[in-house]
C-alpha cells in the first residue's frame, strides 16, 4: 500500500529532528528550474501570484534567493512540514520502525519538489500546486509536472509490488496524480463530523484525520488497505452505508 499526503504552508524551522536520518529529493534538478522562475519575481509579483500579505512576499522572495541543492541546508520534509495533518501524523513521536514504513510506504505531493519522501531534505519554500506559476512547460505546475509525480509513483508501486493507492492528499494536490495511468485503484477515505443535525466535511477536522490515518498505518504497519477501516482515532468509525469501492467515509459525533 503506498500512501499520498499534501504537504503544509505552516513550517516548523526551529525544532530540532528526532533523527539524523534523511535522503535527497529526486527532482532536485526540476526544483532548480521554478526556482529560477521565482527569482524573476518581485514581493509584489509574488504576492499578487499567490494571494499572500506583503510580509508573507518578502519572506518567500529570501528563502527563493537563499534556496540551493546542498542538502546539509535541509530539514527533512516530515519533520518541517506543521500544518493540520502534520499535526494528526506527529512524526517526532514515532520509533525508528514507524519512521521507517513512513520512508517506505508514504509519499508527499509537493508543488516545489513534485514528489518527496518523509526523510527527503527540503529548504524554506511557499509554493503551492494550485499556483498558476507560468513556466516553459505551460501555465501552471500541473503543466510543469505533467506525468512526472505519477511516474515516479508508479516507481514507488512496482518497487512495494503494493496493490492499492491510498490518498490522503488534498484534491489540489491529488490533481497532480493521473489516475488511469496508475496501476492499482485508488482509494480516498473522507471524514466527516456531525455539524448542525448533519454529517459534513470540516476542513480543520478532516486534515488532521488523514494525518491520524497516515500515522495509525505507520504504527501499525498496515499494508492491507482493509485493515484501515479499523480506524477508530478521536471517535472516527467507518461506514460501510455512506461508503463504496472508491471513497471510504469514516464519521464521528462528538458530544
Amino acid at each position: 500500500m503506498l500512501i499520498v499526503l499534501s504537504p503544509a504552508k505552516s513550517l516548523d524551522l526551529e525544532t530540532p529532528p528526532t533523527t539524523k536520518l534523511h535522503t535527497t529529493p529526486d527532482f532536485l534538478h526540476r526544483s532548480r528550474e521554478l526556482i529560477d522562475v521565482l527569482r524573476s519575481y518581485s514581493p509584489a509579483d509574488i504576492g499578487s501570484l499567490m494571494s499572500i500579505s506583503d510580509a508573507l512576499s518578502t519572506l518567500n522572495v529570501g528563502r527563493y534567493a537563499s534556496w540551493n541543492e546542498d542538502p546539509a541546508d535541509g530539514r527533512q520534509a516530515i519533520m518541517t512540514f506543521n500544518g493540520d495533518v502534520y499535526d494528526g501524523f506527529d512524526a517526532r513521536t514515532l520509533k525508528p520502525k514507524q519512521l521507517a514504513y513512513a520512508q517506505s510506504n508514504l509519499r508527499i505531493l509537493s508543488g516545489l519538489y513534485g514528489v518527496l519522501r518523509p526523510l527527503d531534505l527540503i529548504q524554506p519554500h511557499r509554493l503551492e500546486m494550485g499556483t498558476r506559476l507560468a513556466t516553459p512547460h505551460g501555465k501552471d505546475l500541473y503543466a510543469f509536472w505533467g506525468d512526472t509525480v505519477t511516474g515516479k509513483l508508479n516507481e514507488v508501486i512496482a518497487e512495494q509490488g503494493a496493490k492499492v493507492l491510498l490518498n490522503l492528499a488534498s484534491e489540489e494536490y491529488f490533481k497532480s496524480v493521473k489516475p488511469k495511468l496508475l496501476p492499482v485503484p485508488v482509494i480516498t477515505p473522507v471524514f466527516e463530523d456531525w455539524k448542525n443535525g448533519k454529517y459534513k466535511i470540516i476542513s480543520f477536522f478532516a486534515k488532521r484525520a488523514r494525518g491520524m490515518m497516515a500515522r495509525y498505518a505507520a504504527v501499525k504497519g498496515i499494508t492491507d488497505p482493509q485493515k484501515l477501516k479499523r480506524f477508530d482515532v478521536d471517535g472516527y468509525a467507518f461506514v460501510k452505508d455512506a461508503s463504496n469501492d472508491k471513497n471510504w467515509v469514516f464519521r464521528r459525533k462528538l458530544a
